[in-house]
């Protein structure tokens, strides 16, 4: 895992450019390469169908210009400082995630790095369209920044899902794992797991007078640990950093990530196509609404973006 080409989505209304400095701090370790890539899009653009094409052309080149500018200006002192040589990229479009995307795929970039946004009232971390369609929709990681430091010697979480067994299941719990891995020998953090698994149904216990509720539940208890015992072994994580816990993935993930002050979460996500996996679809995305470290957005191997950059 060296992450040789990182994506570093600026984001204007982000005064500390959390996407960049983290995509920096990776470099940095990695000897990798950085694009900070802005997409824009002017919808006053829209109203222009009045005027030549030209004219047109000539709107959109200007505010193109100007916005490289200002890119060069943000980023000139950060490469001073960092050492770094970050290569710039304005591209307009109208949709930012497809742009995005697109970069990424016709140009073959190992990771993208986005900031994400903290709403002062609620004190909580607001995910935009754009957020969410990039990691339903992208073929490489995703790294949603938050305000979390990197401390040496932290910890790194990777979220795995152990009570299916099938071949898709699997191969994903394996990516993520071998994927936090990678992530905590850069970072010289601690790898620990993490398996949520489901209660005892209420409605079954009603409904069924010999139903025995306890042996139900220590029953999938133990067959979640096992799982588990035999995943750790194979990844070579050690029992005490492997956590099973009774819940939704939701509140279990979240609530382990916040208890042992973990830096960086590793999930799946299989981005809605249809197929099974980790934590699918609106499962993933409540786990990523109540973390508050560093979340990276994988998926399986083999996975083809639906995006058509053609």
């Amino acid at each position: 895992m060296k992450y040789q080409k990182i994506l570093a989505v600026i984001d204007p209304e982000d005064g500390q450019q959390k996407s960049l400095l983290r995509a920096i701090e990776i470099a940095q370790i990695t000897q990798g390469k950085i694009t900070a890539f802005l997409p824009i899009y002017d919808l006053s653009y829209e109203m222009t169908t009045m005027l030549s094409t030209d004219e047109r052309e000539n709107m959109r080149f200007a505010v193109i210009e100007d916005r490289t500018a200002w890119l060069a200006d943000l980023v000139a002192p950060i490469e001073k400082e960092s050492g770094l040589k970050i290569d710039l990229n304005v591209e307009w479009h109208n949709r930012a995630w497809e742009s995005v995307i697109c970069r990424v795929i016709k140009h073959g970039y190992d990771l993208i790095v986005k900031g994400t946004q903290l709403n002062d009232t609620l004190k909580a971390v607001i995910f935009t369209p754009t957020d969410w369609h990039i990691m339903r929709k992208s073929p490489v990681p995703v790294l949603l920044v938050k305000d979390h430091d990197w401390p040496v010697a932290g910890k790194v979480l990777a979220a795995v899902s152990l009570g299916v067994e099938d071949d898709e299941h699997t191969a994903l719990n394996d990516c993520v794992t071998r994927t936090a891995k990678g992530f905590a020998e850069l970072l010289s953090s601690e790898v620990h797991l993490v398996n949520a698994y489901p209660g005892t149904p209420i409605n079954i216990a009603i409904e069924i007078p010999e139903f025995d509720p306890q042996i139900y539940s220590d029953s999938v208890k133990e067959h979640h640990q096992s799982a588990m015992l035999r995943h750790a072994q194979k990844h070579n994580i050690p029992a005490g950093c492997s956590h099973i816990e009774e819940g939704l993935p939701e509140d279990v993930i979240p609530a382990l990530a916040e208890k042992i002050d973990a830096e960086l979460v590793v999930l799946g996500t299989v981005g809605r196509q249809g197929i099974s996996g980790v934590l699918i679809g609106n499962t993933a995305e409540h786990v990523i609404d109540k973390l508050n470290c560093d979340v990276l957005a994988i998926k399986p191997d083999g996975y083809e973006s639906p995006v058509d950059c053609a």
